[in-house]
């Protein structure tokens, strides 16, 4: 389920790891120019004419660039930590 906004902070939380899939999904159709609403319509299912979407497409898609950026470290060792536990 996608959440109204994405998580904001330091550190990599479940909901993180449970729309890894997305984030670099989205991250791959800002690359390839698409349109917001069709993206958030087709990757994240939402509903475009809310008045809440876009801020919602908005978050995720910052929240990606945070984990592939300056999140990057911290998301390998969560990620790790998680795999061997």
């Amino acid at each position: 389920m996608i959440e109204a906004l994405a998580p904001a902070g330091d550190e990599v939380v479940e909901y993180d790891r449970t729309n890894l899939a997305l984030y670099a999904a989205l991250l791959e159709a800002e690359n390839a120019g698409r349109d917001w609403c069709d993206v958030a319509s087709s990757l994240m299912h939402l509903d475009v004419t809310r008045p809440d979407a876009e801020a919602c497409w908005r978050s995720h898609l910052e929240r990606a660039r945070w984990i592939v950026g300056a999140g990057l470290a911290t998301a390998l060792v969560a990620f790790n930590r998680r795999a061997t536990h």
